[in-house]
């Protein structure tokens, strides 16, 4: 990093597709994906897994729906050549003129990978999703054809028809929850991203990386209003809490048992969505002001890019947007 950034990178999240209703579906992503642009975020996250609407399906529909939102497409090395995902990326542009992130995941549900005949064991997928990124980046940023040779991808001569425009070259981000994560991130400068645990339990950032978490929100002008919301969003869920406790023992991802063992409700900090499994991360609950503050701690600690959870409305962002413009005071004003 050549300096403290001055202003947060922020990304919303693509609604979870479901098996049923295909087009309400796609009217849902191009509705959340507007309301994420008119936001002034910088982009959206679209999922991947074995049951999800294809994220570069997806990708397409946010980029018809929006003027300047990036999809942040998960890219799972497991499930295409690094070839195949470079000239996607390039595609859309091309189509476009407009530029698709990437977020570059080597985990996922142990029966996903399982079904896959996927055998590489947690650290060694990030060492595979390091070459396959720094292949997709040679593509994106050399005027010349690509050779690679490493111990998962060997390519000859690769190259991508027309060149990518360097404004429309991917960020990258990579989950740097575990250490392997956090030396992938390291070693293709790209932003690491974690599931944040209490402030005043979480590590600082390191100083030469850009690094993120991906939290919720619900900010209202009193704690009373929030937390009304808050419960009437996210009720006791039983049968949630059996299906959480059920996925946590299919996944050897580090953050998923980090948040699992971290205490249910702190101050603002709340966990009882994602251990009733109706989301991936922690929600901060309560008055602009308290969370602000809270958030505002994070990036005092070095965390600019923030990875927002679904609206359910677009009130919701409003909302946020308050409390990021206090945590983003912390940085001494907006570029």
């Amino acid at each position: 990093m050549t300096g403290r950034p001055t202003d947060l990178t922020v990304f919303g999240t693509c609604p979870a597709s479901t098996p049923e209703g295909g087009r309400d579906y796609l009217d849902r992503v191009a509705q959340v994906a507007s309301w994420s642009d008119a936001a002034g975020h910088d982009g959206i996250l679209i999922y991947t897994d074995n049951r999800s609407v294809d994220p570069w399906l997806v990708a397409q529909v946010v980029i018809q729906a929006t003027a300047r939102l990036a999809p942040l497409v998960a890219v799972q090395s497991a499930y295409m050549h690094p070839f195949t995902a470079a000239k996607l990326v390039n595609d859309l542009a091309y189509l476009h003129g407009r530029r698709v992130d990437l977020n570059i995941v080597a985990g996922g549900f142990v029966g996903d990978l399982v079904a896959m005949g996927e055998a590489l064991p947690h650290d060694a997928r990030y060492d595979r999703a390091v070459e396959y990124a720094t292949i997709m980046t040679a593509l994106f940023t050399s005027r010349e054809a690509v050779t690679f040779d490493g111990a998962y991808y060997s390519v000859t001569g690769l190259r991508l028809t027309p060149a990518l425009p360097a404004e429309l070259v991917p960020r990258l981000l990579v989950s740097g929850s575990s250490p392997a994560g956090l030396a992938a991130a390291r070693a293709l400068s790209a932003t690491a991203m974690v599931y944040p645990q209490q402030p005043e339990q979480q590590p600082p950032a390191d100083p030469a990386l850009t690094q993120g978490m991906r939290i919720g929100v619900i900010a209202r002008p009193t704690a009373v209003e929030a937390w009304e919301v808050a419960l009437g969003r996210f009720p006791e869920d039983r049968a949630g809490r059996v299906t959480h406790r059920l996925a946590m023992s299919r996944s050897d991802s580090r953050w998923h048992q980090q948040l699992s063992q971290a205490v249910e409700k702190q101050g603002t900090y709340w966990m009882a969505p994602f251990k009733s499994y109706k989301t991936f991360c922690p929600y901060f609950v309560g008055d602009y002001a308290t969370v602000g503050e809270e958030i505002g701690r994070y990036v005092d600690a070095g965390y600019t890019t923030f990875i927002l959870d679904t609206p359910a409305e677009e009130q919701d962002l409003k909302h946020t947007a308050v409390v990021l413009d206090m945590a983003r005071s912390r940085l001494g004003g907006r570029s």
